[in-house]
């Protein structure tokens, strides 16, 4: 038979330390001067976070308001047809792209009038406002004008400085019937 054998324990001592005097202090200041720098960088990612949701914001709240400016300037001039009511809404300069008005206020005013005296039952229905920078669309279904079904409307103005200055438009008369079951809004 075999006879068992104790095995000695092994101490497994730690080497001694070979830092020099202070390097456990030197150390604990680096490890601190990090530590701050990782949280100063922290706080600046936060502040910049902060930055930039304000930034947003701020995009946003000029986006609805441009919408809300083009919308009452909207209504004053088509809705109501009173080119006077709207040009508090309109910039000094007022540059139109539509073919059938002519360029500048007095051009919109003139149109306005010929609208109105044509179309006096004329309204919309807004489906649609989208703006981007400073740009707000408009899509509309127009109703009791030159068409029996209507038109399906698109309508651009450009703002700046708060005001109404430029316009583009696309009218399309809505048919009776189309080659599909989609609507046009």
């Amino acid at each position: 038979m075999a006879k068992k054998t104790k095995r000695a324990k092994t101490s497994r001592a730690r080497p001694k330390s070979r830092a020099k005097p202070g390097m456990k202090a030197k150390a604990t200041k680096l490890l601190e001067r990090i530590g701050a720098r990782v949280s100063a960088a922290r706080k600046g990612a936060k502040a910049s976070a902060r930055r930039t949701l304000r930034k947003v914001r701020s995009k946003e709240s000029a986006l609805a308001g441009n919408k809300r400016l083009v919308l009452a300037f909207y209504q004053k001039l088509i809705g109501e047809k009173d080119y006077a009511g709207a040009r508090r809404y309109m910039g000094s300069d007022y540059r139109q792209h539509a073919p059938y008005a002519a360029d500048g206020h007095a051009g919109v005013a003139e149109w306005v009038r010929k609208f109105k005296e044509a179309f006096p039952q004329h309204h919309y229905e807004v489906k649609r406002i989208i703006a981007e920078g400073d740009l707000v669309m408009l899509h509309l279904h127009g109703k009791s004008g030159l068409h029996p079904y209507g038109e399906s409307v698109v309508d651009i103005f450009r703002i700046e400085n708060g005001k109404v200055v430029e316009h583009w438009d696309i009218i399309q008369a809505i048919p009776e019937s189309a080659d599909n079951a989609n609507s046009m809004f």
